[in-house]
This record gives structure tokens, sequence and C-alpha cells, in this order.
């Protein structure tokens, strides 16, 4: 049976369907105002939707009355949104479509707390594309002027992932590595700079290991300043020239590929 009404006005609850429902609650203890639909529910457009495609199916508003001015949206939620997925679909939020080049706008800052995946496109893609062909900076308040002024270092660039260790080694004869770097670097790609403090000592490398590096000086007790560096052995060396359009065409992504595992790009011994 229908029943047509111009108008319908419900001070207590309006029910859809059958049920107890805890949210609303019930008797005496109802709240009013509440409303409970056992489903499926269209809003909008009639046709939009051919299918039982969810409990509430929502689309633009189709209303032609004189006094309805058309929305440009389907849904507009002004508070907070809580989304808990129950595993009927391979994700909890799909979205797709949009009138521009965002199809997702986030007015704030995102945070994530799992891994993403997201093609390379766009401003992104521009970014990337920059920041591998420019310098690699960093920017920062000026640690000495006022306000206002600001400073940038540029990274050091060469063919390999290397590392350093420094510092200055007095009244000895030996450079001792850190103990990691028997695990962490080619100990044939090391090389050695000493800067002599105070007079010229005659110092030289005599020879290194895993665990030190031996020196060698003349005559008066040494005392220097030392720069250490290596190549990196825990991933593939950089493959320094290869063919390809942009960046993207790198050949080993992940530093890891068997095929391109080779002895260091640098060798000292």
């Amino acid at each position: 049976m229908t029943m047509n009404f111009d108008d319908l006005n419900c001070g207590g609850q309006l029910r859809v369907g059958t049920g107890v429902v805890p949210a609303i609650k019930e008797g005496d203890t109802k709240i009013n105002g509440s409303m409970y639909a056992e489903g499926p529910a269209v809003f909008g457009n009639q046709t939009a939707f051919s299918d039982n495609e969810g409990t509430v199916m929502i689309s633009r508003t189709t209303n032609d009355d004189p006094d309805c001015t058309p929305a440009t949206k389907s849904l507009h939620i002004k508070g907070n949104i809580q989304c808990d997925g129950d595993g009927g679909t391979e994700s909890a939020l799909l979205i797709s479509g949009g009138g521009g080049d965002n199809t997702v706008y986030i007015d704030g800052d995102l945070y994530v707390s799992g891994a993403t995946d997201s093609g390379n496109k766009g401003r992104l893609a521009a970014r990337f594309a920059a920041a591998d062909a420019s310098p690699k900076p960093f920017d920062m308040k000026h640690p000495s002027k006022e306000k206002g002024n600001r400073l940038r270092y540029a990274c050091i660039e060469g063919p390999e992932v290397g590392v350093y260790y420094r510092g200055r080694v007095k009244n000895e004869k030996i450079i001792r590595l850190p103990s990691y770097w028997k695990d962490l670097v080619h100990i044939n790609s090391i090389s050695v700079q000493l800067q002599p403090i105070g007079a010229h000592q005659d110092v030289i490398v005599k020879r290194w290991d895993d665990e030190f590096v031996h020196l060698q000086g003349k005559g008066i007790p040494i005392d220097c300043f030392y720069h250490v560096y290596a190549e990196r052995k825990d991933c593939n060396p950089l493959v320094v020239e290869y063919e390809g359009e942009d960046w993207d065409d790198y050949p080993d992504k992940d530093y890891a590929d068997p095929k391109f595992k080779r002895p260091p790009n640098t060798i000292t011994a």
C-alpha cells in the first residue's frame, strides 16, 4: 500500500525496516529526531545505481523544483569522519574521478602509518627530476646572523656510494676504524688523507686492514688530522653511465640487482 503526503513531520523516530536498534534506543529512552533505515537507500538521481551497490547510495541531486539550486557535490560533511573497513572489498576506501588534476585534494598535513605506493606524475615527478639534475642542498636559518638571513650548503657528489671517517691521531701510529666498517665498506676501496699539525712529520700510510690504518713517521711523534674514505659494500656500486631518457631509466633502482653486483667503483688496494 502506498500513501502520499505533501509534507511529513515526525517528532519522534522514523523507522524503515524492522529490528531493535541500540544506537537510537527504544521505548521511553528513544532519541527523538533519530532515524533508522534497514536499507538499501538511494539519495539523489534515482537511476544512478542499477543494482544494490551499498547500504546507502548517494548521487548528485536531480530535483527539478525551481526552488532547488543544483548542488555541485553528492556529499558534503561538516565534522570528523571515521572509516572502519570490514573486508567486504579489497580497499576500505576507493576514490576515482574528479574534475581537475587532483582526484584527492587535502588542505593540511597528511599522516600515513603504513607504506604508500603512488604513481610518479605531476609536480612530484617534476620535483624528483629537478632534484636529480640539480645540486642536493640543505637550507637553514643562518646560525650567526640576525633574522632574515639563511645558510645553504650542497652535498659533494661523486661516482660512488661513499662514506668517510675523520678525526685526529696524536702520539700514535694507528688510526682505529669503526668496528662496523668491516661489514659496511670494501676494504680495498679505502683511501686516507693526512694533514700534519705543527710541523712537517713525513707521515705516510704504511698499510691498512679492516680495523686499522697503520702510519709511519720520521723523527718526531705523529700528530695529524685524518680523513678516511671508503665505498659501501652493503649495496651495489653506482651504475655511473647508462642508457635512458630520464632518471627513471636507472637500471638498478634498489641497488640490489644481482647482475649489477661487481667490485667497487673505486679500488685503491
